[in-house]
């Protein structure tokens, strides 16, 4: 048996033609599908947010530089998106009861191994080899989400799953803090590790695959739901198939691609260097500037509701307009911000809200455009080919945007901010009235 036998989608099984059966075990499925990998997807954040909250103490223990910092997380950006594309092709083949949860289990160990190092060269290995695993945490929800939820309600439930980020990312720096404080910078590492380690485990005996696999119908016809994209169903789609004619020749999967760059740069950059803006441009202290972070996570989590909710009921399954909308208000609060001089935590705090209520609608939604904008048997493989794309961009916010500041201080940095957010919206704005792919559209059902 080999290690693609082992991941391969499960088989489908004999359909359930018990109605009430059929009812009661779909909403037990869903249920018991969100919740896992929503937990299981936050504690990817615990393993490649570590590193972020452990800097400060490395630069003083260590004796790094913020250039040699900063390239560490270029490496795992650059690794991370380079596996969500690749992966996101391995994902649509695959189970992701078991390639999620074994992404998670191997992130957690090379968490342990760079806790582990004092090389920069083996700490630059461990957290590529980290980002590469990263990656294995995306293919799996996209593929889940687009076969358990159907379009006209799965912008609420994808947008309640992507605030697991938020809830990650607000609880570790918490974590991260006591650890370093209690034990030291290692032990920032190894706790994340190990918990992640023992998450993995859970995550691989609370997931299943398609809903066909447990014998129920497609959630098109479950739900009788076929606003999405109208292809014909195949039992499994061809890795040539999924790439060349639902991806690669997909001319809005390329345009949401490229924003989704600009995005993340912004994104990144709003995430890893507000803490350090705070507190060397306007004198904060490490406790005033961190708190900032927390209520970016905060603002995400709200942000990320209200953009699921809004494109799903009040622009009837369109995600562009949203993330037109959304990313003005992220451009609107970069002047609003820059503009602050002074003493000024509180406005501070509410500006970094606002970044992150604004940025996470379409750091989310744009994911979920390219899954609807493909073939949903194509869903992890699109939806990775933007993610590159993005971590590409998150790359250029680590080692080159904190080059760029360096050399010419932090207006050059807000400057970077405000372009490519100006950029962004003009790429979706043709993309506003797009809801699925028009091209993709026949008379035939998904059965």
């Amino acid at each position: 048996m080999s290690v693609l036998d082992f991941f391969k989608p499960a088989p489908y099984a004999r359909e359930i033609e018990d109605e009430e059966l059929v009812q009661k075990n779909y909403r037990y499925w869903r249920l018991r599908t969100f919740y896992s990998m929503y937990i299981g997807y936050a504690f990817f954040y615990f393993t490649r947010k570590s590193f972020t909250f452990a800097m400060p103490a490395m630069q003083e223990h260590l004796g790094m530089d913020k250039f040699q910092l900063g390239l560490l997380g270029t490496i795992l950006y650059l690794s991370y998106g380079v596996s969500k594309f690749l992966s996101g092709i391995l994902g649509d083949k695959s189970n992701p009861r078991y390639f999620m949860s074994i992404g998670l289990i191997l992130t957690g160990i090379f968490n342990l191994c760079f806790g582990a190092s004092s090389l920069w060269v083996t700490f630059a290995i461990f957290w590529g080899l980290n980002g590469w695993f990263q990656g294995w945490g995306w293919p799996g929800c996209a593929k889940l989400l687009t076969h358990w939820y159907s379009q006209s309600e799965r912008g609420r439930w994808w947008s309640g799953w992507n605030t697991s980020h938020n809830l990650g990312g607000a609880l570790i720096p918490i974590l991260a803090a006591f650890c370093i404080e209690s034990f030291g910078w290692r032990s920032a590492m190894y706790v994340p590790g190990i918990t992640c380690i023992l998450v993995g485990f859970f995550l691989m005996n609370r997931l299943r695959d398609t809903p066909q696999s447990l014998g129920l119908p497609s959630i098109e016809k479950f739900k009788d739901d076929y606003s999405g994209t109208k292809v014909q169903e195949k039992s499994e789609l061809t890795v040539k198939e999924i790439l060349w004619e639902y991806v690669l020749t997909n001319k809005y999967i390329w345009v949401l691609a490229f924003s989704y760059f600009f995005i993340y740069v912004i994104r990144t950059a709003l995430n890893d260097w507000s803490m350090l803006y705070l507190k060397e441009a306007r004198g904060y202290s490490t406790l005033v500037s961190g708190s900032g972070i927390f209520w970016f996570e905060v603002g995400g989590f709200i942000g990320s509701l209200a953009a699921g909710w809004g494109s799903d009921v009040l622009f009837k399954g369109k995600r562009m307009p949203v993330n037109i909308l959304f990313t003005v208000g992220v451009l609107i609060s970069m002047l609003g911000f820059r503009s602050l001089t002074g003493y000024t935590p509180i406005l501070d705090s509410l500006y970094l809200f606002l970044f992150g209520f604004f940025i996470f609608g379409p750091q989310m939604l744009i994911g979920m455009a390219c899954a609807e904008v493909s073939h949903k048997k194509a869903a992890a493989t699109a939806t990775g080919f933007a993610g590159c794309f993005a971590y590409l961009g998150a790359a250029v916010a680590g080692g080159p945007l904190g080059a760029v500041t360096q050399a010419w201080g932090w207006d050059s940095f807000f400057i970077t901010m405000i372009a490519c957010a100006v950029i962004a919206t003009l790429l979706m704005l043709p993309l506003w009235s797009i809801k699925t792919n028009p091209d993709l559209r026949t008379s035939s059902t998904d059965s």
